[in-house]
């Protein structure tokens, strides 16, 4: 499918470490990401996408950090296929995360990081979404697959 997609879901149930303590992998994309932070409390939606994104071989957005700014990355698609990038809109700030599917209420099935401060498929309403993106070059016309789920949407990506 994609290569940054794969990467994405090798790390599927990779989770934050709560207090002072750092997961070593979220560390490590920080430093090869060459963030000035190094721990796991600041949101790191962002920092997992940009680790993907990075890893296939895609530029990343100059402040990758910020999931709003993925707004600019890229270019915009107008309806989710498979792969492309959400941007969010939440109290507080954004998020940012791949589409990977689709549920029977006709929300998109989201494989992010820092969803529940773990990567993760959530189920998010379109109506949050800020904006659907592609790397540059990379055009894709993947049908949505169908996913099964009976969890409520996402509301906690902080």
């Amino acid at each position: 499918m994609t290569k940054w997609i794969d990467e994405a879901e090798r790390h599927i149930g990779l989770k934050e470490i709560v207090g002072k303590e750092t997961n070593l992998t979220i560390k490590s994309w920080l430093s090869n990401l060459r963030a000035w932070w190094s721990d796991d409390d600041t949101p790191w939606c962002g920092t997992f996408a940009a680790h993907c994104m990075k890893f296939a071989g895609y530029p990343i957005p100059k402040h990758w950090y910020r999931a709003k700014d993925w707004l600019s990355w890229g270019h915009s698609v107008i309806e989710p296929v498979y792969g492309c990038v959400a941007v969010f809109t939440r109290d507080g700030g954004g998020h940012v995360g791949f589409v990977v599917g689709k549920d029977s209420l006709g929300r998109i099935m989201v494989l992010g990081g820092n969803q529940d401060n773990a990567v993760s498929i959530k189920p998010f309403d379109k109506s949050r979404v800020a904006g659907y993106r592609l790397p540059v070059g990379y055009t894709s016309n993947t049908k949505l697959p169908l996913l099964v789920t009976k969890m409520d949407s996402s509301t906690n990506e902080a």
